[in-house]
C-alpha cells in the first residue's frame, strides 16, 4: 500500500478524506489544509498518501511523485499509469471500509494530477461515497467513463473548483469536463477565482462548506 501521513480527529473518525497531491509535491502539501477547512467539529479521518516515483516525459524523464506520467496533447496516453493508480487508492478505501467507516462517509479529493486519479476512482467505484473534490485539474478519457462508471456514484456530489488563470490546465479543459461529468447526470458544484494553478483561502473555505453538507 502506498505510504501516507495520517491526521486523526480528536473524536473516534466516523469518516475519512483522502487527499492525493499534484505532480511533484507529496503528501505533506495539503496537511496544512486541515485546520484552514474549519471542520475541527467534525470526526473526520484526513489521509494524506505519497505518489510513487517515477519518470516524467514533460520533465525529461526526471523522476519524482506522480501519479502518471503526465504526456501533453495526449487523452489516454497514461491510462495504464492512472489505472494502477486508482488501483492503489482502492486499497487506501477499502482499508478505511475494513476500519469501519462506511464508504458513504468517505470523500475522495485531489488536486491536479491528484483531481484526475480521484475522478478516475470515484466514478468507477462499487462503493457509493459521500463525493470528490477535484480542484485545479480534468477529466482523464471522458469516453470510458461512459461505458466504466458504476451505477453506485451516480449523482455523486462533486465539487470542482479551477484559477481563471491557470496557465498549466486551461480553465476551458475544467470546463469540458464539467459540462461532460453534467451530462452524464453528476451532480458538480462549480467555483472558479482569480488565481493561477494553485489553491486560494476562498476555495479552502468553499471545499469546507462542501464537506459540510455532504457529511
Amino acid at each position: 500500500m502506498l505510504e501516507h501521513i495520517t491526521i486523526e480527529p480528536e473524536k473516534t473518525a466516523d469518516a475519512c478524506l483522502i487527499w492525493l497531491h499534484g505532480l511533484g509535491a507529496d503528501g505533506h502539501d495539503f496537511e496544512p489544509i486541515v485546520p484552514e477547512l474549519g471542520l475541527s467539529d467534525m470526526a473526520i479521518r484526513y489521509i494524506f498518501p505519497h505518489a510513487p516515483i517515477r519518470p516524467v516525459s514533460i520533465n525529461n524523464g526526471d523522476e519524482m511523485r506522480a501519479w502518471y506520467d503526465f504526456q501533453f496533447h495526449s487523452e489516454r496516453g497514461s491510462t495504464d499509469d492512472v489505472q494502477a493508480s486508482a488501483d492503489q487508492i482502492r486499497l487506501i478505501i477499502d482499508q478505511q471500509l475494513d476500519a469501519g467507516i462506511q464508504s458513504h462517509r468517505i470523500i475522495l479529493a485531489g488536486f491536479s494530477q491528484g483531481g484526475v486519479i480521484a475522478l478516475h476512482t470515484a466514478l468507477r467505484l462499487h462503493n457509493r461515497l459521500a463525493g470528490v473534490i477535484a480542484i485545479s485539474t480534468y477529466l482523464h478519457d471522458p469516453q470510458s467513463l461512459e461505458t466504466e462508471l458504476h451505477d453506485e456514484n451516480l449523482a455523486l456530489p462533486i465539487f470542482m473548483g479551477h484559477g481563471q488563470g491557470d496557465p498549466m490546465i486551461p480553465i476551458m479543459r475544467a470546463a469540458t469536463a464539467r459540462e461532460n461529468l453534467i451530462r452524464l447526470g453528476y451532480d458538480v458544484t462549480w467555483h472558479d477565482y482569480p488565481m493561477a494553478h494553485q489553491v486560494c483561502l476562498e476555495e479552502i473555505e468553499d471545499i469546507g462548506a462542501f464537506i459540510r453538507r455532504i457529511l
